[in-house]
């Protein structure tokens, strides 16, 4: 796989950064854990998009590191579904994901739902 640098440090911003390679991992890792604990609960999931956000710092020394890190997926559901169900599902994801158990930086899941139906 081709990779460089994140643009804004003088990288080529249409190959992939180990930064935003990162951040995706956490993403993924969260996406399939609350796709199987909500199949385990009986939740119908019709779509899942995420859009994570990653904050990092840059020091004096030209050192730098995430500080945090939010999920914000936007998940369809099955009409009548109980949200409160899925949102104490994201609560017990870290528990298991390998990814969010592995970084030093605090994350935080911001879930927007919706009622959706399988011909959405």
């Amino acid at each position: 796989m081709s990779c460089s640098n994140d643009p804004l440090l003088g990288g080529d911003s249409a190959l992939y950064n180990p930064e935003d390679m990162l951040i995706a991992a956490l993403s993924s890792c969260h996406m399939l854990w609350f796709l199987h604990l909500a199949s385990n609960a009986g939740l119908i999931v019709h779509s899942y998009v995420d859009t994570p956000l990653g904050t990092g710092e840059s020091l004096p020394d030209g050192t730098g590191r995430f500080i945090r890190a939010q999920l914000r997926p936007e998940i369809g559901l099955a009409p009548g579904t109980d949200v409160s169900c899925a949102d104490e599902i994201h609560g017990r994801i870290h528990a298991h994901c390998f990814i969010a158990r592995s970084v030093n930086f605090p994350v935080t899941i911001k879930a927007r739902y919706f009622e959706s139906t399988v011909a959405d």
